[in-house]
């Protein structure tokens, strides 16, 4: 007969099970630099020279879960928490809590990335806001 902390344990082996699959399906790219493609006006650069500078809070969102507040306060170190997307699916880049693109990890320098592999057009957004 087993007990909750073995199932526990059970589910925490199959989570770092998924994890290092995970770790080894990423992939290791290089940045390309940017380039400008065509020179701006002086009217242009001042307007965008007004936006450059505003912080915007980008996240990247691997899934979602709903539990109970009784579920929440019983959570402690080892636990697991079950997402609503399966392993290898796109994550959801969002700016200041508005999805903007999909993409998937990657290691840049020994430290995780996000690869965009889909961009949201801005009409798409606008859709989602009405």
């Amino acid at each position: 007969m087993s007990t909750d902390n073995e199932d526990d344990l059970g589910m925490w082996d199959e989570a770092m099970d998924e994890q290092a699959s995970a770790e080894a399906a990423a992939e290791s790219v290089e940045l390309e630099e940017l380039e400008e493609d065509a020179p701006i006006t002086g009217d242009e650069k001042r307007k965008l020279d007004a936006i450059l500078d505003i912080p915007v809070t980008i996240s990247m969102e691997v899934g979602r879960s709903n539990i109970s507040i009784r579920n929440l306060l019983q959570l402690n170190q080892g636990s697991v928490v079950e997402l609503d997307r399966v392993a290898g699916e796109a994550l959801d880049v969002l700016v200041n809590g508005t999805l903007i693109a999909h993409g998937e990890v990657v290691v840049v320098n020994d430290k995780f990335g996000i690869r965009l592999t889909d961009v949201i057009s801005q009409v798409e957004r606008i859709k989602k806001l009405k």
